[in-house]
């Protein structure tokens, strides 16, 4: 099976990071707060980055390291993409 990590951003601006392998019925799960707890206090408002590809190991390996980047890494991780993929909203 295809997995995918993906980062959404909050309302708040911060980022989160998962895996799953589909990102827009996981974005809808969170949206409709049957997602992480990380958005009780929070509002999902776009799906910024994903990498698809990978197995479940890779995927969940991959997580990790991005969740271990300072903010200013990822904010690199996110420009990059939208200079790859114009108009992705990775800003």
């Amino acid at each position: 099976m295809d997995w995918s990590v993906y980062i959404i951003r909050a309302d708040d601006g911060s980022l989160y990071t998962g895996v799953t392998t589909d990102v827009e019925r996981r974005f809808a799960e969170h949206r409709a707060g049957r997602g992480a707890k990380y958005f009780r206090g929070r509002q999902p408002i776009a799906v910024v980055y994903q990498e698809a590809g990978h197995t479940r190991s890779s995927a969940c390996i991959r997580e990790s390291e991005i969740k271990k980047m300072p903010r200013a890494d990822k904010s690199r991780l996110l420009v990059r993409c939208a200079a790859v993929s114009p108009g992705y909203p990775g800003r």
